[in-house]
């Protein structure tokens, strides 16, 4: 049976982690086969091209590829950032995809950065921070300050990476092939016709711009933690039945790897099942023709959240339960327990993200900007 397009991916990024790590970066060859693959074109408008996804169908496979490796799945899931895009008038739109739907954004919008009113646009200068995938990418984002929306929320100006310079800064614990360098811009024009603001009303009317974009931002990084931590228990599943290093009694044979296994298993599947769950309802409303509420998309950012944090300690938990061959740079389990640590760190899926989906549940106000 021949190989699908995703089962190609995942051969391929199975093959060349090693290389995405020690290089920074997901090469823009890799990101060229996602492309084939059809991720980015995933959240292209289909007036445009695109083939765009049901959110959980999309899901999906950035967890299959953050199975095989975090970064992978981390810059394969921006494939998912062009719903931000469907906020710019239909003409930059219809220049944007003249060549076809697979185009790859990528973003540094904080911080927030002052830009000069010019005859229709606006000059652009500054440094922003966490650019994931930038090296790959085909078009480039940078926030700026300008004037503000009624909901006080800043523009993002679209670039061509020819008018920004990535500086290489990107050293960090984990996800360290997600090439989340700097961007710099100096003086350059942007007019406003190439800029939007990030969760804007979208100028396409399709299902899909209809769901909430910020939050299925955070989603999509949060179902990288879940397939690192699924990768992770899966191998201290397979190892239990070996014999250890000391001759003792093999790790499934003791009660106390058995329950770490059984609570661990049980705690991933219930965050799993929740995160997926809100995410058919809210799509089902909005493809049905309806607007989330903040109630819905409120419970996406929760979902999110929440299951970033919930695969961090899964992770944890299969690191301690796999004892001292964890330590081993050999082994997987040291690389999981890095990227999985970076997920929850996210702005999008920190601990007040309960704080603001309480309030939202309690009938008060959340922090200004959620969900």
């Amino acid at each position: 049976m021949p190989q699908t397009a995703l089962e190609r991916v995942l051969a391929l990024v199975a093959d060349r982690r090693d290389e995405f790590d020690e290089k920074r970066h997901v090469p823009r060859e890799v990101v060229a086969e996602f492309k084939k693959a059809g991720l980015y074109r995933a959240s292209a408008p289909r007036r445009f091209g695109g083939e765009p996804l049901a959110p959980a169908e999309f899901l999906r496979r950035i967890e299959r590829i953050s199975e095989v490796d975090g970064s992978a799945g981390w810059v394969a899931s921006f494939g998912s950032s062009l719903i931000y895009l469907a906020a710019l008038p239909l003409e930059t739109q219809a220049e944007l995809y003249a060549d076809g739907p697979d185009v790859a954004f990528a973003g540094g919008l904080f911080p927030v950065q002052p830009a000069e009113r010019v005859t229709n646009g606006y000059r652009v200068s500054g440094r922003w921070k966490f650019a994931s995938g930038c090296k790959g990418a085909d078009v480039l984002g940078v926030g700026i300050r300008a004037g503000e929306d009624k909901a006080g929320r800043p523009l993002t100006a679209v670039l061509r990476p020819e008018q920004v310079e990535i500086v290489e800064n990107w050293d960090v614990v984990g996800l360290r092939g997600t090439g989340s360098h700097d961007l710099a811009v100096d003086g350059v024009v942007v007019s406003e016709e190439w800029t939007f603001v990030r969760g804007g009303e979208p100028t396409v009317d399709e299902p899909l711009y209809r769901y909430p974009a910020v939050p299925y931002a955070a989603q999509v990084l949060a179902v990288v933690g879940l397939g690192i931590a699924r990768a992770a228990l899966d191998h201290v599943i397979a190892e239990g039945g070996n014999s250890g290093f000391t001759g003792g009694p093999r790790a499934a044979d003791r009660a106390t790897f058995r329950i770490g296994v059984g609570r661990a298993e049980a705690r991933l599947r219930s965050a799993r099942a929740f995160f997926y769950e809100v995410t058919q309802e809210v799509w089902e409303a909005v493809e049905g023709g309806d607007r989330a509420t903040a109630h819905q998309a409120s419970l996406l950012r929760l979902a999110s959240a929440h299951l970033a944090g919930t695969s961090f300690d899964v992770v944890r938990s299969a690191y301690r339960l796999a004892g001292i061959p964890a330590i081993t740079e050999a082994g997987p389990l040291q690389r999981h327990l890095r990227d999985a640590s970076v997920v929850p760190q996210h702005a999008f899926l920190q601990e007040d993200i309960y704080d603001a989906a309480g309030a939202v549940l309690a009938g008060v106000q959340p922090f200004p900007g959620y969900p």
